[in-house]
């Protein structure tokens, strides 16, 4: 009886096949990349707008890569480094050159040095992933350490969305402080929520389709004002997030402290 022909991998020759479909991750992070490249060129020539929208699509295709792999089981050591070095691209070096070009040039030195530090804790945060993801013991699975690299892009585009909806751009130096703050959100140790791992009663699927299309719609008819919304949502998130953790290390703190001696 003849083999069956294998989905995977096969050989011809001596030499080991690869399914082409397999490769389709891959290629979803690499457009992830140049469309993060090109929101640098559209900044550079003064169409913020157009490099933002960008910026979300590199954001969207970074978590289409991921699911894809899963979905065609096509993991591999390649592929997670791949991500890993677009993802410092998109959502590292787009971002605070995007800012930078955009509002940051009159006082140069300062916003440069922004730039620098934003960048440097994206590469932190991204490396402390990597280290954690190969991690015998993984890390908790319903939240992230820290604000991740996609979310702290949106972030840091923040001062962009507001002077796109109230016409006030903020002051340079406000700009700068804010991009310093993204920065130290991701390399925190405060714990961030993650939607990977939400779980919905399965009556609430279709509504839940609904209002993902209509999230959608939203971004494409009303972009600034519902990227603001959004940053607004995920930064009172955080706070409540933070004021937890305060909480709970409070709380276990004085629980290790030793009791008071008894008269």
């Amino acid at each position: 009886m003849e083999d069956e022909p294998q989905d995977i991998t096969g050989t011809a020759g001596g030499e080991r096949q690869l399914l082409l479909l397999r490769l389709l991750p891959n290629l979803v992070s690499i457009l992830g990349l140049c469309a993060g490249l090109t929101a640098i060129r559209f900044a550079i020539a003064g169409n913020v707008s157009t490099a933002v929208l960008l910026i979300a699509l590199a954001a969207f295709l970074d978590g289409l890569d991921g699911r894809l792999a899963r979905m065609l089981r096509s993991e591999s050591a390649i592929g997670a480094e791949l991500d890993s070095l677009c993802d410092f691209v998109n959502f590292g070096v787009v971002p605070a050159l995007v800012l930078y070009f955009w509002g940051l040039r009159g006082d140069a030195s300062l916003g440069w040095i922004a730039v620098l530090i934003y960048a440097v804790c994206c590469m932190l945060r991204l490396a402390r992933f990597n280290v954690g993801s190969r991690a015998e013991v993984p890390q908790e699975k319903t939240t992230f350490t820290g604000v991740p690299s996609p979310a702290g892009a949106m972030l840091a585009l923040m001062p962009v969305y507001l002077a796109h909806v109230s016409g006030f751009r903020l002051p340079e130096a406000a700009i700068s402080f804010w991009m310093v703050a993204v920065g130290a959100l991701m390399i925190s140790r405060l714990p961030t929520p993650s939607l990977k791992r939400v779980r919905i009663p399965a009556s609430a699927a279709a509504f839940a389709l609904v209002g993902a299309v209509a999230g959608v719609a939203l971004v494409i008819t009303y972009p600034w004002v519902t990227l603001l919304m959004l940053s607004a949502g995920y930064s009172g998130t955080l706070i409540w997030h933070a004021f937890r953790w305060l909480r709970r290390r409070q709380e276990a703190a004085q629980e290790a402290a030793p009791a008071d001696p008894q008269e």
